[in-house]
């Protein structure tokens, strides 16, 4: 075997186990971050779930607040017009 060919194969060597010994940790760094997104994606969409349903409720309460406290005076009341008498043209 010639030494270029001899060098060429602990660097490959080298190479292949720097691979095999560094995929564990990388693939767990992955892992995590891919974790820590999903953990994120649900407590973001959980809070926004809990402050929607919380402006529905205050709406909803709003209006049947309004429903049941109207004031007597925005209800329609009859009104009676007087009778006036108009002088009819015939042509």
């Amino acid at each position: 075997m010639s030494a270029k060919k001899e060098s060429a194969t602990i660097v490959g060597v080298g190479v292949a186990a720097c691979a095999v010994c560094c995929a564990g940790p990388i693939l767990g760094v992955l892992a995590a971050i891919g974790l820590g997104t999903a953990a994120g994606f649900l407590l973001i969409g959980t809070v926004a779930l809990l402050v929607g349903a919380a402006a529905i409720a205050f709406v909803v309460l709003r209006r049947r607040r309004r429903t049941a406290c109207a004031p007597m005076a925005l209800q329609p009341e009859p009104v009676e017009f007087p009778a006036v008498r108009s002088r009819a043209t015939h042509g």
